[in-house]
């Protein structure tokens, strides 16, 4: 039952990727994404699962996974920063549900010579399961890290090491200190690398819930993708919006401006607002038909009193001041066109405030009905249901903070 979850899972994420038309500039813009994503794809494919270790330097956590190894693979010494890049070894469990642990060690981050330190740290966010290292209470470097990786929605385990170095009430008291310093609500485990706790612990959540920590991580690798992708869509459709409702505005400024007969105006700004919207459906990858351009008019207009009014209200008046001009002139000697060219002005200037806010509140309403056909990554996540959801308390953190980084309205014309 659970390889065929993860096999569905798989599929899910599979299809979702192929529905997206990737141009050429995105796929240069963001190839590290993308070639992050697809490799974490294949390992849920694979049923590969991926667990890292970090901390700073000398806190033994090449030692760590020796421990759980059984040998000694990754290189320790008695002077910090022997570790100087990212390795990795498998690790072979009994009964394992998933068909390959892979281990990483990484150097300490708080090492100077490390090369490509982002590239390290990009790394082990991308495992499916941290293992944070500590050889002692937390200090404000530590906890800055594990914070950033909280952010992030990471899976963490704080691992003690070297406990050797204290005695039982030393131990007690480090314990209940960094407890204290991690956040409440998350419950992150804090286990102590003696004989074999933390080996145990690992197998035990592997086992457990092994497949859905890869499922997770691989939701959230595709989410954040999808998430850097839509904003660079958008950012570009929004300069093309721009373009377009200055464009409207320009014409729709010279047309009221110029034009005496009040019926004719406002069929000529409402044929020009239909336009607009029109356009900016087809920016935004929606191609609106003549109705449904007309009710987001319609709607728009309602739930907008200024736009209403500035749009029929405002402009009759005028137009009706602008005829009575016209009419009078030839009794006057032509005095009463004076005010003629301010008022057509002040219209102008309405026109293209209104065509703007109009452009802005369309490009708001045809986004949210541009919503793509296929589930998105989120929404994905929100359907897994978890047997024990205290373990994976993680997880809203990331659904938290991704809902107010989410906000579109920045990217709107």
């Amino acid at each position: 039952m659970k390889q065929l979850k993860i096999n569905k899972n798989y599929l899910l994420l599979k299809n979702w990727w192929d529905s997206i038309d990737i141009t050429n500039y995105e796929k240069s813009f963001l190839n590290r994404e993308i070639i992050s994503f697809n490799q974490q794809l294949f390992r849920l494919k694979e049923k590969k699962i991926r667990i890292g270790t970090y901390g700073k330097s000398g806190v033994g956590k090449s030692s760590v996974l020796n421990y759980l190894l059984k040998k000694d693979i990754f290189k320790t010494d008695i002077i910090n920063g022997t570790t100087r890049e990212i390795q990795t070894e498998e690790w072979n469990i009994n009964d394992q549900t998933l068909n390959s642990i892979e281990l990483l060690d990484s150097p300490g981050f708080d090492f100077c010579d490390i090369k490509f330190p982002n590239k390290v740290y990009s790394c082990i966010n991308h495992s499916d399961i941290i293992l944070f290292i500590v050889s002692g209470d937390l200090n404000r470097n530590e906890l800055s890290e594990i914070s950033s990786f909280i952010k992030d929605g990471k899976k963490i385990i704080v691992t003690l090491n070297k406990i050797d170095l204290f005695n039982k009430i030393e131990l007690k008291e480090i314990i209940e200190s960094i407890k204290h310093k991690l956040p409440k609500d998350l419950n992150i485990p804090i286990i102590i690398n003696h004989e074999d706790n933390l080996e145990n612990y690992m197998k035990k959540i592997i086992n457990q819930h092994g497949e859905v920590f890869l499922t997770l991580n691989s939701l959230q690798s595709a989410d954040k993708l999808f998430l850097q992708i839509k904003e660079q869509r958008l950012k570009r459709r929004q300069k093309l919006a721009q373009s377009t409702i200055g464009k409207f505005s320009t014409i729709k400024a010279s047309t009221v401006a110029l034009n005496p007969f009040v019926l004719f105006d406002i069929a000529g700004s409402f044929a020009l607002d239909t336009a607009l919207i029109s356009e900016l459906s087809k920016i935004y990858g929606l191609n609106l038909k003549g109705e449904s351009t007309r009710k987001i008019f319609k709607k728009i207009s309602i739930n907008n009193l200024f736009l209403g009014v500035t749009q029929v209200g405002v402009n009759t008046s005028f137009n009706l001041v602008k005829k009575i001009i016209l009419l009078t002139a030839p009794f006057t000697s032509g005095l009463s066109l004076l005010p003629y060219g301010p008022i057509a002005i002040i219209q102008a200037a309405i026109a293209i405030q209104s065509t703007k806010i109009l452009g802005k509140l369309a490009a708001k309403e045809i986004l949210k009905r541009s919503k793509a056909s296929y589930i998105e990554p989120h929404i994905m996540i929100h359907n897994i249901n978890f047997n024990e959801p205290e373990i994976f308390k993680h997880i809203n953190i990331y659904l938290t903070k991704r809902n107010l980084n989410n906000n579109l309205v920045s990217f709107l014309p």
